[in-house]
């Protein structure tokens, strides 16, 4: 799913476009024991319940695609009886109002999903009737041709209220606060089947982490039967190590410089495209090659890639490259430099020592003070 894909089925999750048939809970605590369940027509809960609820659903369609939302594949085993998606599938066609199914669909998440603290498990059936669109892009809710039947899961921590003083306004005194349990957002879901070009793909569905570099793989895996691609920071880690190991000793400042202004400059062009931008083996070595890296280094590029990244990997730009920053590091110092002023940082030879030089100007600020040039330094620029 692109952005536009995500943002189209996020916007049925407010009162106003809402499609939501039947939603159903089951409350765990830290030692894995239900402590209830709930099974209900979503719209015959009260109001306020329903906007807090449409709240948790939204927030399980966002994030940064490739990091915190996970296009994911099921391998064609997952998809025979038993499989993960073929039991997703049972649960889509239920609508969930098959308890045994649940039932099975709750033991699994308990049993794979290491929390360790009280969570809430939440699981919606919904159903949008696809409008079509005109020549010029726009929506015509008599001409739909499909509806797109879809399950949702939240699963969300719960945690204890913090302790402390509130205002009792019938005895006009403050007390001691009752402490609640309050459902938090989610930190895990996934929404089954994928929505792709606008259109129901039951071979994929979308995957939330809340935190991109915990991923939960084992969950992930033992739930839908689909292996997990690389977090966004095994991806960077992948990406420098790929680029260190190709280059070697001719791995210098201005090449990786380079490097950046290429990705940033990829980033800059695609920025209107709802596809995330990614880079399979031959696009990075076409990258590492227009950014000037030696010929002769790059005969080992396939290798290093195939080792490191593996044959049919594909990294994405947004994950490798921080278009926000430019950071210099050394054992003792870090420089950070706006992009697009990384030209400022040239390295020297000075007094037989290899230098950072920084150009400067008269305004200069030191921990928020600014400085003037001493007159040293005046009568080296007279000089």
């Amino acid at each position: 799913m692109n952005k536009k894909d995500i943002s189209e089925i996020k916007k049925q999750f407010t009162p106003e476009n809402c499609a939501i048939t039947r939603i159903c809970g089951c409350y765990v605590d830290g030692e894995k024991n239900k402590k209830t369940e709930m099974a209900d027509p979503f719209l015959s809960l009260p109001e306020e319940d329903r906007f807090k609820y449409l709240e948790i659903f939204r927030k399980t369609l966002s994030g940064t695609i490739g990091k915190n939302l996970l296009n994911m594949d099921f391998p064609t085993d997952a998809e025979m009886p038993g499989g993960g998606q073929h039991f997703f599938l049972q649960l889509r066609t239920s609508h969930l109002e098959d308890a045994e199914l649940l039932e099975q669909f709750y033991d699994k998440v308990i049993q794979y999903y290491d929390h360790g603290e009280n969570y809430l498990i939440l699981l919606i059936h919904a159903l949008y009737d696809i409008p079509g669109k005109s020549s010029d892009n726009l929506e015509m809710f008599d001409a739909s041709d499909e509806v797109y039947d879809h399950i949702l899961c939240s699963i969300c921590p719960v945690k204890l209220s913090k302790a402390g003083l509130s205002y009792d306004a019938e005895e006009n005194c403050f007390r001691n606060r009752s402490r609640d349990w309050i459902v938090e957002m989610p930190d895990r879901g996934f929404l089954f089947p994928a929505f792709n070009d606008r259109g129901t793909d039951i071979h994929s569905f979308l995957y939330y982490s809340k935190n991109g570099e915990d991923l939960h793989e084992s969950f992930v895996e033992t739930l839908s039967g689909c292996p997990m691609p690389m977090t966004a920071g095994v991806q960077k880690e992948t990406f420098n190590q790929l680029v260190e190991e190709t280059l070697g000793e001719t791995c210098d400042y201005d090449l990786v410089k380079n490097i950046h202004e290429q990705l940033t400059a990829m980033i800059e062009e695609k920025k209107d495209d709802p596809e995330p931008l990614s880079l399979d083996k031959y696009e990075v070595k076409n990258l590492l090659e227009a950014s000037g890296a030696d010929e002769e280094k790059m005969e080992a590029f396939d290798h290093n890639f195939d080792e490191t990244a593996g044959p049919k990997a594909s990294l994405l730009v947004s994950n490798v490259a921080n278009t926000r920053k430019f950071e210099i590091k050394t054992p003792t110092v870090t420089i950070q430099v706006d992009p697009d002023y990384a030209d400022l940082v040239e390295t020297k030879i000075v007094d037989g020592r290899r230098c950072l030089v920084i150009g400067i100007d008269e305004n200069v600020m030191v921990n928020g003070i600014a400085v003037t040039a001493t007159e040293m330094d005046k009568k080296d620029r007279s000089q």
